[in-house]
């Protein structure tokens, strides 16, 4: 790879030319090199799966940039775009804090780097079946408790499953 210093010819130009890749640097300076050849290039199975993955999460990204505001709106005044966060919502799971059983409810504290879109609760017997299931509510965020929790009425006895959803549809199972 060759490295270019104060040609003005060159100056700016980036990517292929012929069989000559340009590619400048932030510190001003550019970088010529041929053009790569990956022909004989075997991916792993887990580079495959990455790869999959991606693709999925591009083709999420292009389209929910497009329809959520909430990108949109976490983008404005940043150096990233509404893409950039609905691939990042895509690729990062919420995540349950806590799980509790306060005064004939159940709070469970969920977060996500976007937004927790839904909360279930389910309580299992000794065996598993279900006993009760229901959607919990978003706790008002002026009250002390803050902006993370929800809130669910279920008097039955037993295991508590908490799951939590983010907008890009990933899901999050906790246990009490």
């Amino acid at each position: 790879m060759a490295k270019v210093e104060n040609n003005p010819i060159v100056r700016g130009i980036s990517g292929k030319i012929g069989n000559l890749v340009f590619r400048p640097m932030p510190n001003g300076e550019t970088y010529v090199s041929g053009v790569p050849n990956f022909d004989r290039r075997k991916f792993s199975e887990g580079q495959k799966d990455h790869q999959s993955r991606f693709k999925r999460a591009v083709a999420y990204a292009r389209e929910a940039a497009k329809t959520q505001p909430i990108y949109a709106r976490l983008a404005a005044g940043t150096i990233m775009s509404a893409y950039n966060f609905a691939l990042s919502d895509w690729f990062n799971p919420p995540v349950i804090h806590k799980i509790e059983r306060v005064y004939g409810r159940i709070r469970v504290q969920a977060s996500d780097n976007v937004m927790v879109t839904k909360v279930l609760v389910t309580i299992l017997d000794e065996e598993g079946k279900v006993v009760e299931k229901k959607e919990a509510w978003k706790v008002d965020p002026s009250t002390r408790s803050g902006t993370d929790w929800w809130e669910v009425d279920l008097v039955a006895e037993g295991k508590v499953l908490a799951e939590a959803w983010d907008l890009a549809g990933n899901v999050v199972k906790g246990v009490l």
